[in-house]
């Protein structure tokens, strides 16, 4: 797999943020950017990837339907390794990016070989089918981990998620009217950039608390 990282924040910096990019979207989109970009403002490095099937709309014809989750892993892993796996090391992304992360996560933080875990908009869910959960995982997850979700996501409202069952690592941040990209609506009074901030203060509060001083 020929890897390529998009870098923001500091090269020096205390915690490396690795970000992969949700089902239908690529690395560089608006909101994969924007988040960076704040996670960035509050001193972090962040390192965004693409998975092969993403990756290959760039130079072919025709676009390539993401695969299963599960089978995505040995790619995530291979990030890891070729950005170098630490205890300073927070794995995550932006909804499918997130959830395979979710998967490995264990195996890697007990190897010390990761430090934490950032779901931004978790898909506990397929959107109209809360049914299909994609939760059982979560219920005895080890590593310290913040999901950061907006209270009407499609993929998991904060009602939906209140009655799961999860790890007591797991730790929430709702955004109040925020939809599946963490956007809330104008009428709500609250605004992207004011989310985006917000998610980026709290990530940072997180790591501090959980993952000790960046």
């Amino acid at each position: 797999m020929d890897l390529h990282f998009l870098f923001d924040g500091p090269e020096d910096a205390r915690h490396t943020i690795l970000l992969a990019h949700g089902a239908g979207a690529p690395m560089d989109s608006a909101s994969m950017t924007a988040a960076a970009e704040s996670l960035a403002g509050e001193g972090f490095r962040v390192a965004r990837f693409e998975f092969a099937y993403m990756a290959s709309r760039r130079s072919e014809a025709g676009r390539k339907p993401p695969p299963r989750a599960e089978t995505l892993k040995p790619e995530y892993r291979a990030a890891i390794e070729a950005l170098g796996p630490s205890r300073s090391l927070i794995i995550g992304g932006k909804s499918m990016g997130g959830r395979v992360a979710s998967m490995i996560a264990d195996e890697l933080f007990a190897a010390g070989r990761i430090g934490g875990l950032l779901c931004l908009g978790y898909p506990f869910h397929p959107p109209a089918k809360p049914q299909q959960l994609r939760t059982q995982h979560l219920a005895d997850l080890r590593t310290p981990t913040l999901i950061v979700q907006g209270t009407r996501d499609e993929f998991g409202t904060r009602e939906e998620v209140g009655g799961y069952t999860l790890s007591p690592a797991i730790e929430m941040l709702w955004l109040e009217d925020g939809d599946h990209d963490l956007r809330p609506r104008k009428a709500s009074g609250f605004s992207p950039s004011g989310h985006l901030a917000t998610m980026a203060k709290t990530v940072a509060a997180w790591a501090d608390a959980r993952l000790g001083e960046r």
